[in-house]
């Protein structure tokens, strides 16, 4: 019995520490929606930051990868339209794309593709600035404002912008390749979104979206800066925090597909 006590112990101290940082992050995303919806955060000196760390997040990634959903759009909805058509099931194509690229495929790979190139990097930044005391020697509440909130919200809105920008051409392009450069097929394929997103499936999408949006932001910048107690300046926190956002967005993922198919 002595023997399996520090193991114990070690495990106690784990999951205290666990929560702990998960209570961390649910206190930074509140406080980062609360100034998101705040109107003095839009005002100066806090609006400098807030754009800059905007313009830098979404400018370098909307145009590739818009391109690159339009690519696999394109590929997606042809594979699917050429199979059902072949198995005469040309009627459900359509709605089988929207499922599957729409409400799946593209807000988690918009997710990811902000977290890789956007909120890690931006979490790094914030690791080496409180290695070297920058954060902690401002007050709370300008840290929070100048320094934090600005990245993990333009982490949100550029998870958002890249979701409605990529379902926007992946719509368009299933019109598209499905009736040609035809107007008159546009009332059916309305009426046929409108039947896929019904009240339920459009309320778990936004939920989804703001979801995914909120831990690919919120998580690593949290972990760095909540994620341990030892020096920041390691590699530890930053795979810690990549791990934590896996299993979030793996969480969120399975929710939506309860909330949907269940």
């Amino acid at each position: 019995m002595a023997a399996t006590a520090p193991p114990a112990r070690s495990l106690l101290h784990a999951l205290r520490r666990a929560a702990h940082v998960s209570w961390q992050m649910l206190n930074l995303g509140a406080l980062v929606l609360a100034l998101a919806i705040t109107p003095s955060s839009y005002r100066q000196p806090w609006r400098h930051p807030l754009t800059q760390q905007v313009l830098r997040a979404v400018l370098p990634l909307l145009p590739w990868f818009t391109l690159l959903a339009a690519v696999l759009s394109l590929v997606i909805v042809r594979i699917v339209l050429v199979t059902a058509l072949s198995y005469g099931l040309s009627q459900f194509a359509l709605e089988m794309v929207i499922r599957v690229l729409v409400i799946e495929l593209i807000p988690l790979t918009a997710a990811l593709a902000v977290a890789l190139r956007v909120t890690m990097p931006m979490a790094s930044e914030l690791a080496q600035a409180r290695r070297q005391g920058r954060l902690q020697h401002q007050r709370a509440g300008s840290a929070l404002r100048a320094e934090i909130a600005p990245r993990v919200l333009a982490g949100i809105f550029s998870v958002l912008l890249l979701a409605a920008v990529s379902s926007a051409v992946a719509l368009l392009l299933a019109y598209l390749l499905a009736h040609g450069f035809t107007p008159w097929a546009l009332p059916r394929f309305t009426r046929m979104v409108g039947h896929v997103f019904s009240p339920v499936v459009a309320l778990v999408f936004v939920l989804k979206t703001g979801a995914l949006a909120l831990a690919v932001s919120v998580v690593p910048i949290g972990s760095v800066l909540y994620g341990g107690d030892g020096p920041p300046d390691s590699t530890e926190l930053e795979l810690s925090g990549l791990v934590r956002m896996f299993v979030v967005v793996l969480a969120v993922e399975v929710a939506a597909l309860a909330g949907n198919y269940l």
